[in-house]
């Protein structure tokens, strides 16, 4: 029977036939596996997906975490799910064998974490930011914090959070106010209070480790005085067994429309509630150097951001197939040329506007995946790169992209979830049915870890000029390879390659003209469009990369992705030509809007 969270034979072409990831065993890190260890590790997340973050997934949307004043209650299959996890070693999978994880590559990580996500997105929240967290802690930290709390989080008897924002900062974090101050033995105690902490408070491990963003007071203004702290929820003690409690309280949970299975808090520092050795203030150590937190954080926020985009991916995946599972079962209507009411009614998925909902599903949560994929091979490529010009092309295609791998799917995932709700007709937002809900769970990615507004302007402001152009730069030459290829190709790989050829031209050619004209106001102004724009021709690349690893292979999976191809081409691409005009025109109706107008 094949599944409704992910698509094997998807994974599978993408992994093996697109991206070769077998060539990667060639590469020191990852010579002890090989193409049926990865295979193993799909097949192990899909079980577990499966067996333990599905069955839960509605009822821990009804029955989400509560919390009395004193503690946090969420329903124990929560707990069972993240044992299994643990148990499994998935949480170090990607981490280094002497950290106590199995070196696999990101790619295969990535993709085998796709099934949890699509399972349980909730669930598998919190073993997504402890690895993050644990990434993190693995390149900047001491050796003794990678035993004290990188171990532990590997074996799952920590989980990690990252604590960020501020009530009256938000995404703004040279406002913070969070401070650390000093100690004679070298530790800091903290003060202040922490938004939107998901999994900042819960009994599901021994203890959980926060890494906190915070100002040391005399440091310098904004972002460059903020500096970076371990604050575990238990102390721990030099032989590794918990001490006492730390200063870091509940104030209470928010309740979100979506992601409702996971905690997610408001957390005081220092206020009191615990005070280890009987002084005021939580304590908290400090990750590298003082002053350096957001640089360090960035490495953690990069991952998160994939993180979430692949998240939004695997939520529009699912949708899609349970979508066009009731499609095909769901009898309704008949051709619009039947006059006959006495003929048998026909599934709704030979209705032409379904299929275009469909394809349309399709087309984006395909392509986002192929997206995420190749993101997270150049991770791979980035962490092997065996020459300085492979690693700088790596790094410099990372960093354009990743904005677009977070926010893309983060908008076009959701709408393949609006769409999953409309093949579903009136079943589609009642709780009784999936979609109603992974469409909730879905709205709250294109806010998490920045939204579309500041990863556009991290796209356009930073990220297209850096180095004179050069990401911009090495992102037109891979492009243009596949371009090539597709036109020695020939027949139809021809034609889309010239149509997004023109599309990439148009883009380049914009994008140079909205800095020459020297109103940097204007063009940023609609940097939402920009992103929009980049995202859509990244994917009709993807789209172009998909349909020459076809090839002239014959059936229909490979007669999908040839379709879906064209549709993407024929009713997505074209929507970026009136967005350039706009984008190329400078538009200034948002700046010149008076707030009193609204």
């Amino acid at each position: 029977m094949k599944s409704t969270l992910l698509s094997r034979p998807d994974l599978d072409f993408l992994l093996f036939d697109w991206l070769r990831i077998e060539e990667l065993t060639r590469r020191g890190r990852f010579a002890e596996h090989s193409r049926e260890t990865f295979s193993d590790t799909l097949d192990l997340c899909q079980q577990l997906a499966t067996r333990y973050f599905a069955p839960h997934n509605k009822k821990s949307d009804a029955h989400e975490p509560t919390f009395d004043g004193t503690k946090v209650t969420i329903i124990g299959e929560v707990k069972e799910a993240l044992a299994a996890c643990a148990d499994a070693e998935l949480i170090g999978m990607a981490m280094d064998y002497d950290l106590g994880g199995a070196q696999l590559p990101a790619t295969v990580a990535q993709a085998g974490f796709a099934w949890l996500f699509a399972a349980n997105v909730s669930t598998a929240g919190y073993p997504m930011l402890t690895m993050a967290n644990a990434n993190l802690l693995a390149k900047f930290g001491s050796e003794e914090q990678l035993a004290a709390f990188v171990k532990p989080m590997l074996a799952g008897r920590f989980f990690g959070t990252m604590c960020l924002s501020e009530t009256q900062a938000g995404s703004s974090l040279a406002d913070i106010t969070t401070r650390a101050e000093p100690r004679a033995d070298g530790t800091f105690r903290l003060f202040g209070s922490k938004m939107w902490i998901s999994g900042g408070e819960h009994e599901l491990t021994e203890n959980i480790v926060h890494l906190v963003l915070a100002k040391i007071p005399g440091g310098p203004a904004g972002t460059k005085g903020i500096s970076l702290f371990i604050v575990p929820k238990y102390l721990v003690n030099p032989d590794g067994t918990l001490g006492e409690r730390n200063d870091v309280v509940l104030a209470g949970l928010n309740h979100k429309m979506g992601y409702r299975g996971i905690t997610n808090t408001v957390l005081n520092f220092g206020e009191g509630g615990h005070r280890p050795g009987g002084e005021s203030g939580a304590v908290g150590y400090l990750v590298g150097e003082q002053h350096r937190g957001l640089t360090y954080m960035f490495h953690m926020m990069n991952e998160a951001r994939l993180g979430v985009g692949m998240g939004a991916i695997a939520l529009g995946y699912t949708g899609y197939l349970k979508s066009l599972d009731h499609a095909r079962d769901r009898p309704q209507g008949r051709p619009v040329t039947a006059k006959d009411p006495a003929t048998p009614q026909i599934p709704i998925v030979e209705h032409a506007d379904v299929k275009r909902m469909l394809l349309a599903q399709k087309s984006y949560v395909e392509g986002a995946l192929a997206l995420a994929l190749y993101c997270a091979r150049l991770v791979d490529i980035s962490h092997t790169a065996e020459s300085d010009q492979e690693l700088e092309q790596a790094t410099a295609l990372l960093d354009i992209l990743t904005p677009i791998a977070k926010s893309w799917p983060s908008q076009w995932c959701l709408a393949a979830n609006d769409l999953a709700i409309q093949v579903h007709g009136g079943y589609g937002y009642t709780r009784e049915y999936d979609v109603e809900q992974h469409y909730r769970d879905n709205r709250l990615n294109p806010i998490h870890e920045g939204t579309h507004g500041i990863q556009s302007l991290d796209l356009l402001g930073r990220k297209v000029v850096q180095r004179d152009g050069a990401s911009l730069a090495a992102l037109h030459r891979v492009m243009t390879d596949t371009i090539t290829a597709a036109r020695r190709a020939g027949a139809e790989s021809a034609d889309l390659a010239d149509r997004l050829d023109a599309a990439i031209q148009r883009l380049v050619d914009v994008t140079a003209g909205m800095f020459a004209a020297g109103d940097i106001d204007a063009a940023m102004a609609n940097s939402a469009i920009y992103l929009e724009v980049f995202g859509h021709v990244v994917i009709a690349w993807m789209w172009l990369e998909q349909l020459l690893a076809v090839a002239d292979r014959s059936g229909d999976f490979y007669d999908g992705k040839r379709q879906a191809a064209r549709y993407f081409f024929r009713y997505e691409l074209p929507r970026t030509g009136p967005q350039l005009d706009l984008l190329e025109s400078l538009d200034r109706t948002t700046i010149q809007m008076r707030p009193e107008w609204f």
